[in-house]
């Protein structure tokens, strides 16, 4: 165990040389999708050329990123069965998504979710609603990915945290300014490939320790830190914060810009419900993994030396993998993780662009009528804007688990994005009034309980105290946008929207022209 953890963060070929081939392989996915992306349909939705299998596989690889591989693993060894509030809240989004959203989103948008509400409402006060909402919640997502990324390359190759950061954030500007959605979809579905290969050969590794029955990894678990780790109440021990953690997690998940975006990939609303149900089901068997892979950290590493090598236990996942399988397999391991990570970083950036050039530049600054190829320009100069944002993010927030962090970025995709975008879809009373100042209530009430909350003034500032009690605000945030969106419609009514639902309500939810 000692010697797992001392040897974390010296420099290993075998390590480098896994690094390296898939770095290698997504660079030669990129040049061959830069070839075939020309306009902004190829740049934002790969040409809605996707299948069904390969968007299943894209969303799993775009969904399991560094929070689901990384900061799950690192919660359970720490904090025993409440880690795994974050992997049920993640898997049971997934039925919203499918049952409310795919097909609508499809029918009705073209590159990102505002084009669904802004459809029949006034687009310009929609959609910059939209994106305040939309880059807020890409802004914490990208803090998750690149702690955890800054922390793989820095136990890989023994650089500085920093140094690590800023790699990553070159390579993932890399990928979208030229491969845009083509290259970023494949390389998800190569990133998905490894990252269950790689959990499953982790996981059954642990197993093969305890005669491959889960029943005694939970047994040594229970007898060497006691029955309370297979209890809740250890890392969530307020009732409503875990409601208000549960739900941010599953309608979060409906509310996610870059999941969204996925929908437009396709070629109709049929394959986009097929690719969900695939996504769900690799989803779900992904995150019985990290089930063991917790406990089999805890177990067999240990707390205290996971929190050694990194404070907010993230690492977890990675020295697990040495002590089983050495250095080889920790190459192997950290190769899978930071593979997660490209892949979800990559997703990020290409929402956020599509945010900033498709409803900001285009459809507000340009009115609908952009000049020629000038919204790809945009889009590519928002891309290495957005990889600075993330490169200075990731330094200041060094240290903190990434589950953790994602789980706030949900908060905001499910109090600014999910209640207009649900509300739109279903309600034919809402207005412009309404649906936008729900989107800036979401996203304005959610950051400022955030800022006010325990994981904020206690665990980051440090003070003895806070004014929010919950660490995680959905629980009020939520319903608090949606009241705002159905007072406000029915306060300042909006009789042309009313109209304009019941000419494309047929297409929104039956699909057609």
């Amino acid at each position: 165990m000692m010697q797992a953890a001392a040897s974390l963060g010296s420099p290993d070929r075998v390590a480098i040389a896994f690094f390296a081939g898939f770095i290698s392989l997504t660079l030669a996915i990129t040049y061959w999708a830069a070839r075939r992306t020309s306009t902004a349909e190829e740049f934002y939705s790969a040409g809605r050329s996707v299948t069904a299998g390969q968007n299943g596989f894209a969303l799993a690889g775009d969904y399991m990123s560094a929070a689901s591989f990384l900061g799950i693993a690192g919660l359970v060894s720490t904090s025993g069965f409440d880690g795994l509030i974050y992997s049920t809240g993640w898997l049971v989004g997934w039925p919203v998504v499918l049952f409310l959203i795919a097909e609508p989103l499809r029918n009705l948008g073209r590159y990102t979710f505002a084009d669904v509400v802004a459809a029949r409402l006034d687009p310009v006060p929609v959609r910059i609603a939209a994106a305040c909402g939309t880059l807020a919640t890409i802004a914490f997502y990208l803090i998750a990915q690149m702690v955890g990324a800054g922390g793989l390359i820095r136990l890989l190759f023994g650089i500085p945290y920093e140094t690590a950061v800023i790699i990553v954030g070159v390579a993932m500007m890399a990928y979208v300014l030229f491969g845009g959605m083509l290259a970023t979809t494949w390389v998800q579905i190569t990133k998905a490939f490894l990252l269950l290969g790689g959990a499953a050969a982790l996981a059954l590794l642990v197993l093969s320790r305890f005669g491959f029955d889960p029943r005694l990894l939970f047994a040594a678990a229970a007898a060497k830190y006691g029955a309370g780790v297979l209890a809740p109440g250890k890392l969530v021990s307020n009732p409503l914060d875990a409601i208000s953690l549960g739900l941010a997690l599953m309608f979060g998940t409906a509310g996610l810009p870059h999941i969204l975006m996925r929908f437009y990939t396709v070629p109709d609303a049929r394959t986009a419900r097929r690719s969900v149900f695939i996504a769900t089901g690799l989803i779900g068997m992904f995150y019985l993994m990290t089930f063991v892979l917790g406990f089999g950290a805890m177990v067999l590493v240990g707390p205290d030396a996971i929190k050694a090598v990194d404070a907010g236990g993230n690492m977890a996942a990675p020295m697990l993998a040495e002590l089983l399988g050495g250095r080889p397999f920790l190459g192997f391991i950290a190769a899978v993780a930071f593979a997660t990570i490209l892949a979800v970083v990559a997703g990020l950036a290409l929402s956020g662009a599509a945010t900033i050039s498709h409803d900001l530049w285009s459809s507000v600054i340009r009115k609908g009528h952009p000049k020629p190829g000038e919204e790809l320009r945009v889009a590519r100069i928002a891309t290495i804007g957005l990889a600075c944002i993330a490169i200075v993010l990731g330094m200041a927030f060094k240290g903190q688990n990434v589950a953790f962090m994602v789980g706030l970025a949900f908060a905001i995709a499910a109090s600014a994005n999910f209640p207009a975008l649900v509300l739109s879809i279903f309600w034919r009373r809402l207005s412009t009034a309404g649906a936008a100042t729900s989107m800036a209530m979401g996203a304005i009430s959610t950051l400022t309980l955030i800022t006010l909350s325990p994981a904020v003034q206690i665990d980051l500032l440090h003070h003895t105290s806070a004014l929010f009690p919950l660490k995680n605000p959905a629980l009020v945030t939520i319903p608090l946008s949606f009241v705002t969106a159905i007072v406000v419609s029915l306060l300042k009514p909006d009789p042309t929207s009313e109209a304009r639902y019941r000419a494309i309500e047929s297409r929104l939810l039956l699909g057609g022209d």
